[in-house]
């Protein structure tokens, strides 16, 4: 995936569910924290899945959010996001972007879907 966008529709004044997952199988412990929770790094724990696989659903408000990984207290990228931005600590955080339900609502339209 080349960039995060939330694809869920939020009811009008809603926070769209936003899936994280991270495959990291040797993990203990996984959370994920940024700038939609002043970067906490006490509050987002993921579960662990089938094959290691850890994930997490956290309501985003619409906008742009950036994010890491901290697995076993050691920062990390997603692997599955491009997106994103320097941060002051000589790394990258990751961008997540999460649509406005009336963008959503015109994407969805039947005369913007391409020809099959």
């Amino acid at each position: 995936m080349a960039n995060r966008t939330a694809s869920l529709k939020p009811k009008s004044g809603r926070k769209a569910g936003v899936t994280f997952a991270l495959t990291a199988p040797s993990a203990n412990a996984v959370l994920v924290t940024g700038t939609f929770c002043d970067w906490e790094t006490q509050s987002h724990a993921m579960k662990r899945g089938h094959q290691g696989t850890w994930t997490a659903t956290i309501p985003l408000a619409p906008g742009r959010h950036e994010y890491r990984f901290l697995v076993d207290g050691a920062w990390r990228d997603d692997p599955n996001c491009l997106d994103r931005v320097a941060n002051p600590f000589g790394s990258e955080n990751c961008v997540v972007h999460v649509l406005r339900q009336e963008i959503q609502a015109v994407r969805a339209a039947p005369e913007c879907a391409e020809p099959v």
